[in-house]
């Protein structure tokens, strides 16, 4: 089998190639005047979710499904970088979208399915955030946060759930020898690889003047599987132990290497929010948690019940999270996002 750092060599030349010959097109100089463009692009880890005031409010003709939030990162950041440097402002565009996968930042549409007072038709599809955004010669900032969803991690998630109350069965062997109709996770991996090739030769090709930030994935997980009470779903439930860490090892740290090694053969900036953010994981105490579990706290706008499923986290007077940042998580991301745009500014 080929050693996947020289197929992704091999990838990444031949979109750079690409890359090479659009640039031989007269691009303008990015940003205007008076203020900084930025584009923060992603899924639910960026959008926010359940943390702060839905945006566009609740009742806004043009709410979209995407469940965009004003504790989110991007907004927490927009507010830090109120002014910078002084007298010239980062203006944010934020199209991150719940649900979103990895083709939908660059080439496929996506239907929302945001919980949170659905048309009677359902969402209507919107556009590929690259397209939402507007990306061009003009962008200055381009933020990227996505890529579990292409695995997808919350599909595994709930395989493990589903497999951990059945005696003797394991999501770990279940993934590693799949049956048929189903990708190993090594198979996931290497798509999501090429996908997030594909997706950023996309981006530099929208705004070839932008300085491209990705952003990993938190530690969602404990460093130790013991620490989770597998009766309690304000933690990961029914999940054996020995699937935590087969989540957590095999499956959520290579996602973030996969990021973060596609971004350096970019050039581009990488944030790491796994390290600091180790001992906050969905199976800590509240007050300690970044990451809110199957079922946590959540504004009053937010489902109690996951349409579709048994789940109810009415029940204990919780509501459906499903193991994503709370506000402290988003604060935390958003330090980390801050400085790599401050910095990435400052070297324009």
């Amino acid at each position: 089998m080929r050693h996947p750092v020289s197929r992704l060599r091999t990838r990444v030349l031949a979109v750079g190639l690409a890359l090479a010959a659009a640039a031989l097109v007269p691009a303008g100089s990015a940003g205007a005047a008076d203020q900084y463009e930025w584009a923060a692009l992603g899924d639910s880890y960026t959008a926010g979710g359940f943390v702060g005031d839905p945006q566009p409010a609740l009742g806004d003709a043009s709410r979209d499904g995407c469940d965009r939030t004003t504790g989110a990162y991007p907004s927490l950041v927009e507010r830090e970088l109120d002014e910078f440097p002084p007298g010239k402002y980062v203006h944010l565009t934020n199209v991150s979208c719940g649900n979103a996968t990895i083709d939908n930042i660059a080439t496929t549409k996506q239907t929302p399915i945001s919980p949170v007072q659905p048309p009677a038709g359902g969402w209507t599809a919107v556009d590929p955030q690259i397209q939402r955004a507007n990306l061009n010669d003009q962008t200055d900032i381009v933020t990227i946060g996505v890529g579990g969803n292409s695995l997808p991690f919350g599909g595994m998630l709930l395989k493990c759930l589903e497999l951990g109350a059945k005696p003797g069965e394991s999501c770990r062997e279940y993934y590693t020898n799949p049956p048929e109709g189903e990708e190993s996770i090594q198979d996931k991996l290497a798509r999501v690889q090429d996908e997030y090739i594909a997706m950023l030769a996309k981006v530099h090709e929208a705004a070839p003047n932008a300085k491209v930030i990705t952003v990993g994935y938190p530690a969602v997980l404990p460093q130790e599987a013991s620490a989770c009470n597998r009766l309690a779903l304000t933690e990961v439930g029914s999940i054996k132990h020995a699937d935590i860490d087969w989540l957590r090892d095999d499956v959520l740290k290579p996602l973030n290497s996969t990021i973060q090694r596609v971004s350096s053969f970019f050039g581009d900036r990488y944030v790491d929010v796994y390290s600091s953010s180790v001992g906050h994981d969905a199976c800590q105490p509240a007050g300690t948690k970044w990451i809110e579990g199957i079922c946590g706290d959540a504004e009053d706008y937010w489902p109690a019940k996951l349409p579709g499923t048994a789940l109810n986290c009415g029940l204990i007077q919780k509501r459906v999270t499903l193991v994503h940042p709370n506000g402290a998580g988003h604060a935390n991301t958003a330090a980390h996002v801050e400085r790599a745009i401050r910095i990435a500014l400052l070297e324009r």
